[in-house]
């Protein structure tokens, strides 16, 4: 993606009866929803969405050289960029997360953070909420469990 890169983008995605929709400004993905329907004004061709389609049909993909820009409170970007860095094929869970995210009392209000964080992630799937077996995930429950089982049968 270059810096001109701008719009919306949705694809079928097969075996889900959902369609991947992403949002890009200036080359950097702002979100991510896998929405019944696009948006009408969506575009239906993208790389991204090549990528995400393959990914959805068993292909691995690490997804880190997408740029993605967060829009979000500073502990949540601490707590996805986290999630980011989870392996694909691999899982952790809530407690875990608020212990190893920087700037976060664990002991405190940690958990309710990643879980908000996790709830509020607008880039799912590039950002792998639903590699957290315990939290909530920006994706609908039934992807979330796809997904999971599609990674760990990788």
């Amino acid at each position: 993606m270059d810096a001109s890169d701008t719009g919306i983008y949705a694809g079928e995605v097969a075996g889900l009866d959902r369609v991947v929709q992403i949002g890009i400004a200036s080359g950097r993905v702002i979100s991510l929803s896998l929405p019944d329907e696009p948006d009408e004004d969506a575009s239906r061709n993208h790389a991204l969405l090549d990528r995400l389609g393959a990914y959805f049909s068993g292909e691995r993909d690490e997804f880190s050289d997408v740029p993605v820009a967060l829009t979000v409170p500073t502990d949540h970007r601490a707590v996805l960029e986290r999630v980011g860095e989870v392996p694909y094929g691999e899982t952790t869970d809530v407690a875990t997360l608020a212990r190893a995210v920087p700037g976060i009392d664990a002991e405190d209000e940690g958990e309710r953070i990643v879980r908000a964080a996790l709830e509020a992630n607008p880039v799912p799937v590039l950002i792998p909420d639903h590699r957290v077996r315990d939290g909530p995930s920006a994706t609908p429950d039934e992807v979330a469990r796809a997904l999971r089982s599609l990674e760990s049968s990788a």
